[in-house]
């Protein structure tokens, strides 16, 4: 696996080797021997999965309580996924990330504490998969709207087309929203 920060600090795209012949494709989704040589976390409490469809956005989502780190990757067809910075004593505080995420290309996004998630689904379906450190606690969820101005995430689908869970159509701003300190 190849393990690299992205601009975020904390924030590390993780690449598998891919083994790949006329049969198909072979590749591992998590080591421990190479995330506890890199210091990222060993331990999970949950695996969840979803399908969603072209066009579903999805966050962007965090916990107060019982904040989660996640591991995230589409297991088939391809996702924008993205991370902000929601700790608010961060020089980055604010700041996202987007990187494509697919089936194909194996790649993961590592996604710590105090950061707020989302991805947007690229193709006609996809399959997203993610590890997540610490349990679902719906009275820590939090929502900060998909397309905030302030956060000025480039999202490549026309907000007409975006399909948005009155959820996530109705979060927070960044400048209202509970964050992390």
């Amino acid at each position: 696996m190849n393990i690299q920060e992205t601009s975020l600090p904390g924030v590390m795209l993780i690449t598998p080797k891919i083994h790949s012949d006329n049969r198909g494709a072979f590749w591992e989704t998590w080591n421990h021997q190479a995330f506890e040589s890199e210091g990222l976390p060993c331990t999970w409490v949950q695996d969840n999965f979803s399908i969603s469809k072209k066009n579903v956005v999805r966050g962007i989502h965090y916990q107060i309580l019982n904040p989660q780190g996640k591991l995230v990757r589409a297991t088939h067809g391809a996702v924008l996924d993205v991370a902000v910075d929601l700790r608010k004593s961060s020089p980055c505080f604010g700041e996202h990330v987007a990187v494509e995420l697919s089936g194909e290309n194996g790649r993961m996004l590592w996604i710590p504490e105090g950061f707020g998630h989302a991805f947007l689904v690229l193709t006609e379906v996809a399959g997203f998969a993610y590890k997540v450190t610490d349990s679902y606690n719906p009275n820590g969820e939090r929502t900060i709207v998909w397309n905030d101005p302030d956060l000025a995430i480039a999202w490549p689908v026309v907000p007409e087309e975006a399909i948005v869970s009155d959820k996530d159509a109705n979060g927070a701003t960044l400048e209202t929203a509970e964050v992390f300190a």
